[in-house]
Formats: C-alpha cells, sequence, structure tokens
C-alpha cells in the first residue's frame, strides 16, 4: 500500500509555562531528510526528535516545529529568596540599633527588593516530555494522512495503469493490420513507378524493412513492465524509488515505440503511452 509523501499535522499540549505546539510538514523528496525547528527550551531534544520522526518515516523532507507559547507566570510560579529577606531583617535590625528613630523595613520594601521575587525556573523536563508527547501523536496523525493519501493516489494510478494496458494490448492487436497497410501501400507505390521488380526480392527487402520497424519485443517488455508496476502496488509502503524506476523504463519503450513508427496508428499510440506515462510518473514521485 503505496504513502503519500505530503502531508500535515498539527499537536498541542499545556504546561505551567505555557502552550507547547508541535506541527510536522512532509513533502516528496529523494530520502528521507528531517529538519527540526526547535523552541530554546527543547533544543536539546533534537536527537530524539530526529529518531522518533525515522521511526515512522522512511522518505520525505520533514519540516518539524516545536513551540512553547509562555504565558505570565501565575503565582504558583514565583519563587520567594527567603535567605536574601533574612538577610534584608537582620540589616535592617542593625541598623536600626544604631538609630532607633527609623521605622523598619517594611513586606512591601522587601518584596520591591532586586531578587526577592523572581519567576519560577522553568521546568525544561516537564516540558520535554510535553514536547515529546505532541511529537508522538503529530507523528501518529502525520502516517495516517500519507495512508490516505496514498490510497487516493493508489485509485488514480491503477485507472491510469488500466488505461496504458488497454494501449498495449490495442497497438499489439492492430500490428497485422498496420503491416498489411504497409505492404499494400509500398505495392501501390512500385506500381504507380512502373517497376517491374522481381517479386522473391520484393518478398525479401519487405520482411527485412518490416523486421527493422517489428515494435513486439518492445510491446514484450512494456508487458513486464506493466505487471511488474502492478505487482509493486501489493507490496509494502516504501515503494517509491522502485515505482519510479519503472516508469523510467516504460518511458523508454515507449519512445522505441515512436522512433519505429511508420503508421499513423502506431505513433498515435507512442504518444498516448508517453502522456500516460506521465501521469503516472508524476504521481509517483509523491509515494513514500
Amino acid at each position: 500500500m503505496p504513502y503519500s509523501m505530503t502531508a500535515f499535522s498539527r499537536a498541542t499540549g499545556q504546561t505551567a509555562w505555557g502552550e507547547v505546539t508541535c506541527e510536522l510538514r512532509s513533502v516528496n523528496h529523494r530520502y528521507l531528510e528531517i529538519n527540526p525547528r526547535l523552541a530554546e527550551e527543547v533544543r536539546r531534544l533534537e536527537p530524539r526528535v530526529r529518531d522518533t520522526i525515522a521511526q515512522y518515516l522512511k522518505r520525505g523532507r520533514v519540516d518539524c516545529t516545536i513551540r512553547l507559547q509562555q504565558q505570565d507566570a501565575p503565582g504558583g510560579n514565583l519563587d520567594v529568596d527567603m535567605e536574601l529577606i533574612g538577610q534584608l531583617v537582620a540589616v535592617s535590625d542593625r541598623v536600626r540599633g544604631r538609630a532607633g528613630d527609623i521605622r523598619p523595613i517594611g513586606v512591601a520594601d522587601m518584596l520591591n527588593w532586586p531578587g526577592v521575587v523572581r519567576a519560577a525556573r522553568l521546568d525544561e523536563d516537564q516540558v520535554g516530555t510535553v514536547a515529546m508527547e505532541c511529537l508522538a501523536r503529530a507523528t501518529g496523525q502525520l502516517v495516517e494522512i500519507r495512508q490516505r493519501e496514498g490510497q487516493r493516489l493508489l485509485v488514480s494510478l491503477r485507472e491510469k495503469l488500466d488505461s496504458t494496458v488497454t494501449v498495449v494490448d490495442e497497438l499489439r492487436r492492430s500490428i497485422p493490420q498496420w503491416q498489411d497497410s504497409f505492404r499494400q501501400r509500398l505495392e501501390k507505390r512500385l506500381a504507380e513507378a512502373k517497376l517491374d521488380l522481381d517479386p522473391s526480392r520484393l518478398e525479401q527487402e519487405m520482411l527485412i524493412y518490416l523486421q527493422k520497424a517489428d515494435v513486439t519485443e518492445e510491446l514484450d517488455r512494456l508487458d513486464v513492465h506493466l505487471k511488474e508496476v502492478s505487482d509493486v502496488f501489493e507490496q509494502g509502503r516504501a515503494i517509491g524509488r522502485r515505482l519510479d524506476f519503472l516508469m523510467q523504463e516504460l518511458n523508454r519503450e515507449a519512445n522505441t515505440l515512436g522512433s519505429k513508427s511508420n503508421d499513423a496508428r502506431l505513433t498515435q499510440a507512442s504518444v498516448d503511452l508517453k502522456v500516460l506515462i506521465e501521469q503516472m510518473r508524476e504521481q509517483v514521485q509523491n509515494i513514500e
């Protein structure tokens, strides 16, 4: 079952320091290329991010973005430096011991003192855990989307494959007709030219020409490649490279048919084949 390489997924998670968002975008690529863009708070997780994505995907360029949208720290996330407050109180008492008329330092004064109250240090372990959970969910969604898109691609590819097989079959059946047509055209031209040629020599030359223009071998190879394409459709998910190679082989045979053409029907069949093969090739470029 083929998988598409194009998809987008998004997952979010909540921490005490804000919302974590993980976004994955994948497009077609010859190999698996992972491009992480991580928030500073989770940058250390890049090796784990790469490993996680590589476990699920085989091909494609994957952009992974993980952001932390920090929010104002709630009261529970404020730290008070009690040691510093103790030092302030001790200093205040010493000063008042020397000058008793100075009022004691107030609570508001202590809380406003630089360094007494500060935002709690962000828990990178907790943020990292939530980030990896978001990545796991986003990756699972991405795989599901790529699978659904791959199923749609398979339907379209099968339709074009069936059309290609039909063209090849019709062409094979028409070979005796265009050979007879060529024979008749040649005999007519010779008659019009009033050339008196030895019948056996004429037959020999005609056979040589028909052998050079024979496309049976190309049609046989087309049949083999088309059967292989159909078989590959039934294999596992990482089949894009094999299909791409088969499209090149099919196109080569279609070009050879066109180069041997001496009949309008053969020329048209060659064009039809190349159009269908190119349409399949464009879709195959997006298969994992």
